[in-house]
């Protein structure tokens, strides 16, 4: 089973995320914020990062930042979230495989995790 971090200060979307990940089969795991979600790869190695873009105490930018620097989670895809448009979050931010902009659809969702994770 593949496992899937959910990194989201707003608790109804990983919540939304959580429950259409793990309706595919997926395993999901959560963090509120990047300083968290460092922590939660102490703990084990996702398959795959949803990652929000704008989080309190530690943004998307400064958590994709650290777990490319790290060799041990470095090729872990990594999708990022934002209710931005992309061509505002590349301004600061170019490391991560695909981009979903907030709301978005569960098929959108569950396509670009299929693909990334067919991927890697």
């Amino acid at each position: 089973m593949q496992t899937v971090l959910v990194v989201d200060d707003e608790f109804g979307v990983a919540e939304v995320l959580q429950s259409i990940l793990e309706d595919e089969g997926y395993r999901v795991a959560t963090a509120i914020n990047g300083k968290q979600a460092l922590a939660r790869l102490g703990e084990f190695k996702p398959d795959l990062i949803m990652l929000d873009y704008m989080m309190p105490i530690m943004d998307g930018t400064q958590t994709l930042t650290a777990i490319r620097k790290d060799g041990a989670f470095a090729d872990i895809p990594v999708i990022m979230m934002s209710s931005l448009e992309e061509v505002a979050v590349r301004e600061t931010c170019t490391e991560y495989n695909a981009f979903l902009r907030k709301p978005f659809r569960a098929m959108a969702v569950l396509k670009t995790v299929a693909q990334l994770l067919r991927q890697s």
